[in-house]
């Protein structure tokens, strides 16, 4: 078993009744927060609205250029033509007045733009929704429309500040404290969260490091917390076997044993540490890895037994008593 990831669409579909359907013209009200890890070099975006999938509106970010919200009365061409900008070698500040700057819509809109060398800029037009309102420093830009109050935005900033761990923890620790002040001031409905680096795509061909939303929900934040957990697994599963694949065993055994710490029951995450550890030169260590793996699912013995790169294991007595074939039941007298 190898990792795997687990279009705004022209309706909506309730959830228990609790929804509201977005029209093409509704605003995007929302709270989101564009932001850059210093030390990983991570860009990303977390959002929550009242508004059917909102992330597949406000987030865009691309490794080693930036991040982008675009909301309110959404120009959702500022996600791409923002990075553009950005990749082009324009400022955040630079980007957001070429932006607005032929867009008749321009009072409407609001927008955060984060650069990949942190620099940040928030922007809210005189006609968006109140409360409206944002604030921006090194590595962050917050903003929020159709609020209760500043104090959503004061607290995310707060708690972005003092979070500690990935990206993708500090990102979804601010957006929590923006509904926990409050948030939109229409309810909940989605929320989605975005992180980017170079090279973190499954297979290492794309730079989505995490890539998950909740389009309609009545309590978003609960299950993106749950499938950010589950991203943070295969963020670190994804590394690890794309550092394998390329030979590079010491890293990927880093990687690796990571996400294992962070899904101890999961067999397919403890086969594949059982095989990096074997490339990585830790015979004992890959047998424990893949026993613990066979006991949580059995059905991956015949796998085992099949798998050239666990090859260098075949005969060896204690390989052989982990995925040798079943014995046959004792005949009945």
């Amino acid at each position: 078993m190898r990792p795997a990831l687990v279009a705004f669409a022209a309706f909506t579909l309730a959830f228990g009744g609790t929804a509201a359907a977005a029209g093409p013209h509704d605003p995007v009200a929302t709270f989101s927060i564009a932001a850059r890890d210093p030390a990983t070099g991570e860009l990303g975006v977390a959002v929550a609205s009242r508004f059917f999938a909102v992330g597949a509106v406000v987030p865009w970010a691309r490794a080693g250029v930036g991040a982008v919200a675009t909301q309110a009365f959404a120009n959702t061409t500022f996600g791409p033509r923002g990075l553009d900008l950005l990749a082009a070698g324009k400022a955040p500040s630079q980007a957001l007045e070429a932006l607005l700057a032929d867009d008749a819509g321009r009072d409407r809109r609001q927008v955060g733009i984060v650069g990949a060398d942190g620099a940040s800029v928030t922007y809210s037009g005189p006609g968006t929704t109140p409360w409206a309102g944002g604030r921006s420093g090194p590595d962050y830009a917050i903003q929020g429309n159709i609020l209760t109050g500043e104090k959503v935005v004061t607290e995310m900033e707060r708690a972005f500040l003092s979070a500690k761990g990935t990206l993708g923890e500090r990102l979804f620790a601010a957006l929590s404290a923006g509904d926990r002040a409050g948030g939109d001031s229409r309810g909940r409905q989605s929320a989605a969260l975005l992180v980017v680096r170079a090279g973190a795509g499954y297979g290492g061909y794309t730079d989505r490091a995490i890539d998950i939303r909740v389009d309609d929900h009545p309590d978003p934040f609960k299950e993106l917390r749950r499938l950010l957990g589950l991203a943070l697994v295969n963020d670190a599963w994804n590394a690890g076997w794309t550092a394998f694949t390329e030979k590079r065993f010491a890293e990927a055994r880093v990687a690796q044993e990571r996400a294992a710490t962070l899904a101890p029951g999961n067999a397919e995450v403890l086969y594949d540490l059982a095989v990096i550890r074997l490339a990585a030169g830790a015979r004992a260590e890959a047998l424990s890895a893949l026993g613990a793996a066979l006991a949580a699912n059995p059905k991956l013995r015949h796998q085992a037994r099949e798998d050239g790169d666990l090859a260098a294991l075949k005969g060896d007595p204690a390989f052989e008593r982990l995925a040798g074939a079943k014995p046959n039941p004792p005949a009945k007298r």
